[in-house]
């Protein structure tokens, strides 16, 4: 790889991080793509590579939303542990599916995620949470979902977490700080899931990791410190829609 191209995925990884830093997300819709723009192979190396960025973009944003007191940590336990018991599972199911079908489905999950958010746009932001027993059991059937399909997407299932979260009636900015949690945990199991299986270059794994570094903690802070809820939902939105287009141009070998 040349180092200019080093360069633009450096950039193209670091901005990604810090905007999905910001809703709580790890940036592996966008991670995953790129590691497929880059010619790396889908299954053996986009995925894993994603989800191992994914994990650390999210655990990093989770220091400064620990800080600002936005986690529910007891609230999201079941919605975690779903996830980390069933993203194995969706890690392990890709090797018999066709990468098309893979791809489809992926694209689907992120047009709902983008519907989704952009109808919880226009309700008053704040906390209104349900009954502390119906998020238990609430999350933790939607954190087996978000875990299998995040395991076997590459992607840590958090665009699926947060409008869940939403529905639950958390605020922006709590929805992205736990969606952290959630995710950190969920990308890390499935990651494991799919190590075996991996194939990294050293230098391209050390640069994106540092790209990462840099724009997770910048996201997360922003977050805290400055973002309005409304222009999260809408960055969230618009980002979801983006990678739709592009992947569905994809399928029919139209590229941008």
């Amino acid at each position: 790889m040349t180092a200019s191209l080093l360069g633009l995925t450096f950039a193209i990884i670091w901005s990604a991080s810090f905007l999905f830093a910001m809703l709580g997300l790890g940036g592996g819709m966008v991670y995953v793509p790129v590691m497929k723009w880059l010619g790396l192979d889908f299954k053996s190396v986009a995925i894993p590579l994603g989800l191992l960025l994914n994990g650390l973009n999210t655990g990093l944003a989770m220091i400064p939303y620990h800080k600002a007191k936005l986690i529910d940590y007891k609230g999201a336990l079941p919605f975690a542990l779903s996830a980390i018991i069933f993203a194995p599972i969706g890690a392990y199911t890709v090797q018999f599916m066709p990468t098309k079908t893979v791809l489809v489905l992926f694209i689907i999950a992120v047009l709902a995620a983008a519907v989704k958010v952009f109808i919880s746009s226009k309700a008053p932001d704040a906390d209104n949470l349900i009954e502390f027993k119906k998020r238990l059991i609430y999350g933790g059937a939607a954190g087996a979902l978000i875990g299998f399909v995040g395991g076997m997407l590459g992607i840590g299932g958090g665009f699926l977490a947060a409008p869940i979260l939403m529905s639950m009636g958390y605020s922006a900015k709590r929805a992205a700080a736990t969606t952290a949690y959630v995710v950190t945990f969920s990308s890390a199991s499935g990651f494991l899931g799919h190590v075996a299986e991996g194939h990294f270059d050293p230098i391209l794994t050390i640069v994106l990791v540092v790209a990462v570094l840099l724009g997770s903690q910048l996201g997360a802070r922003f977050t805290v410190k400055k973002a309005k809820p409304k222009l999260i939902k809408r960055i969230y939105v618009v980002i979801l829609l983006i990678i739709a287009i592009k992947l569905t141009l994809g399928l029919f070998g139209i590229k941008l």
